[in-house]
């Protein structure tokens, strides 16, 4: 997900003369009751998902059961869509739908699906304080791309990799492989480039068009990864717990059309510096989730490191704001 860039020329207005001139200061804008509805709603659901995911694998193969998830949630948004807005509001170009496969595999595949396998080894919390390092991964995409960041985002990309390092050193977080860390660490990196990527290729004008195809594609893709792993072998639907059922179909209604229809409305009615804020109260939620409901260990360098991560986001995002 991403946020929507603005024109640094749609900024300034000019007189009549043609001379440019400042823009008249706006009056700032009243925080309505349903955006702090669907600010919670972002906040709670998001940082519930990872909690949700970890009891879908419990008996549940992960990719098949991610491509499931996503196929699902994109089939039933397509539908909505087309009954909300006419099926040609699910009309694309080639080179749309094109660019809606690629994020939608980095985005689901890629960035959601590796966390999915992760979460086999890896605790909820620990898995979200990880992936909040995402924002500070964008800043060093655009870094590479010609952009400068400030002082405060690169300071706050410094606190994000310190945090990281913290979390992922060797039996500082427990009893937790290293193969699972790493591959949410990968995951967090292909969740950033495809977030980067989106806001620079032709992309369906509808972002409900564009996440629909997204979720299909990668949820496919999840599909067919969970195949060619042979995760199929030896699965007995019948021996998936009522839990697990739950859960996914939890993340489907909840995780992937609730939460997001909700994102996609703030992106809209609320001031970017308040919806950004998910960033950093999504793990703290995740957490606390993971210890109250699957008394997940809380050690002092998952505290420490997840603390660290979470200050050097909220730092990012707080210079983003600025800027």
């Amino acid at each position: 997900m991403t946020s929507p860039a603005v024109d640094p020329a749609s900024e300034v207005q000019t007189s009549a003369s043609g001379a440019p001139h400042a823009p008249a200061p706006r009056p700032p804008r009243r925080i309505s009751g349903g955006v702090w509805v669907a600010l919670g709603i972002v906040y709670v659901v998001w940082g519930s998902t990872y909690l949700g995911i970890r009891i879908v694998v419990e008996t549940m193969p992960p990719f098949l059961s991610a491509g499931a998830r996503f196929v699902t949630a994109g089939l039933i948004l397509a539908a909505l869509i087309a009954w909300r807005q006419g099926p040609r509001a699910l009309k694309v170009t080639r080179r749309e739908l094109a660019s809606a496969v690629v994020v939608g595999l980095l985005l689901i595949l890629g960035g959601n699906g590796l966390v999915v396998l992760a979460e086999t080894t890896v605790p909820s919390g620990l898995a979200a304080l990880l992936i909040a390092v995402v924002p500070a991964w964008v800043v060093v995409l655009r870094a590479a791309y010609g952009e400068r960041p400030g002082a405060g985002a690169v300071t706050g990309v410094l606190l994000g990799l310190v945090g990281l390092a913290v979390l992922t050193l060797p039996g500082l977080s427990g009893d937790v492989r290293i193969s699972g860390v790493l591959l949410v660490i990968v995951a967090t990196v292909m969740w950033s480039v495809g977030s980067f990527s989106s806001a620079r290729i032709p992309m369906p004008a509808n972002p409900f068009t564009a996440s629909a195809y997204e979720m299909v594609a990668g949820g496919l893709g999840g599909l067919a990864l969970g195949l060619v792993r042979g995760e199929q072998q030896g699965l007995d639907l019948a021996a998936v717990s009522t839990r697990s059922w739950t859960a996914l179909a939890y993340l489907i209604v909840f995780g992937s059309l609730i939460a997001f229809t909700a994102y996609a409305w703030l992106l809209q009615s609320a001031p970017l510096s308040l919806v950004a804020t998910y960033a950093y109260v999504n793990p703290v939620v995740a957490v606390l989730l993971g210890a109250l409901v699957l008394d997940e260990a809380l050690t002092w360098p998952i505290a420490l490191g997840g603390a660290v991560v979470v200050a050097g986001v909220c730092l990012i995002v707080t210079t983003e704001r600025r800027s």
